[in-house]
């Protein structure tokens, strides 16, 4: 970074991201911008910046993971904050974008959370979105302001390609008809087959995973999926494939969200290993499964994103790694 980046570009970050800010920082060779949040004693939250950003193009890097309200309320302040403090621009870094399964009105009398979520972000001010895997892509369009939506991708797919030559043929496995995109884009970067599973969810927490279109015989399977959330959807296909004859699963996801029942199913899954980004920091809350799990940074990728959003670059060659369209 020149002089004068360091001096017109702000990274801000709040308390649920400040690892993953700390490894972007160190990519780019800048310094964290001087800020801090307090929680009260009610719960309430109050964000201090504590440098000058007046004309600033600044970022604040704030993964709505849990706890959802708590972090979401935090990256509002800030982006309210900087607004207050005449910062030039304002870029909202949401590696995991919270509510994003709430998308749409698949009953009656139910809300669409994620269209709210993003006329929150674009009322308290922010001029730009920088976020990564969306559980669904349209909710690009809910904003009324620029979204770059990122992909893990090329993260995952570099840690796979090195697997590869350990684990023999490889077969992508879609663990529900709804992931088949993401699957089918694994599966021609690296030339493998591609099989889907027909998943039936009996409840927000179960799900049966009844039959499989392809064939996994003799194959190490790859399992990907935007996130793992109860890991009942990816343990059940596991346990499928194994019936089918595969000789060893790995499972992959950009969200390692992992709540509920999901250490405990993961644990037991036969599944040898579980690899995961850093957009959700894991922590010692992953420890059951700390002998499975492969945790990968995407800070050199969004840093490189941002690092372009400061200098009007285009973002078209991080968004499609392998030359295919993004899902």
């Amino acid at each position: 970074m020149s002089k004068a980046d360091k001096d017109q570009l702000k990274i801000f970050c709040g308390r649920a991201s400040r690892t993953l800010g700390e490894s972007i920082c160190r990519s780019l060779d800048l310094p964290m911008g001087q800020g801090h949040t307090e929680m009260f004693p009610d719960g309430e939250i109050l964000v201090k910046i504590e440098e000058d950003v007046r004309g600033r193009d600044c970022f604040v890097i704030q993964s709505t993971c849990h706890p959802v309200n708590a972090n979401l309320m935090e990256l509002l302040i800030y982006i309210d904050c900087l607004k207050r403090a005449s910062a030039r621009q304002i870029t909202a870094v949401i590696p995991y974008f919270g509510y994003a399964r709430q998308d749409r009105k698949d009953q009656g009398r139910t809300p669409i959370t994620a269209k709210l979520v993003a006329n929150l972000i674009t009322a308290a001010g922010a001029d730009r979105v920088l976020t990564m895997d969306l559980h669904a892509a349209q909710i690009q369009g809910f904003f009324d302001i620029p979204v770059d939506h990122m992909t893990a991708l090329p993260v995952i797919l570099k840690h796979i390609e090195k697997l590869r030559k350990k684990v023999g043929p490889m077969c992508l496995v879609s663990p529900d008809v709804g992931n088949v995109k993401t699957a089918s884009a694994y599966a021609t970067a690296l030339g493998d087959e591609i099989a889907i599973i027909d998943k039936r969810r009996k409840s927000g927490t179960e799900v049966e995973s009844a039959n499989i279109i392809g064939d996994v015989k003799d194959k190490t399977v790859l399992m990907i999926d935007d996130m793992i959330s109860t890991a009942g959807t990816i343990c059940e296909a596991a346990k499928l494939v194994t019936q089918k004859g595969a000789v060893d699963v790995i499972a992959a996801c950009t969200h390692p969200v992992l709540v509920g029942l999901a250490m405990e199913r993961l644990e037991d899954a036969p599944i040898s290993q579980i690899i995961v980004t850093d957009t959700i920091p894991c922590g010692s809350r992953c420890a059951p499964i700390q002998d499975k799990l492969v945790e990968l940074s995407v800070a050199e990728l969004l840093g490189e994103a941002m690092h372009r959003i400061h200098h009007n670059m285009s973002l078209s060659s991080l968004f499609r790694p392998d030359g295919g369209s993004k899902r």
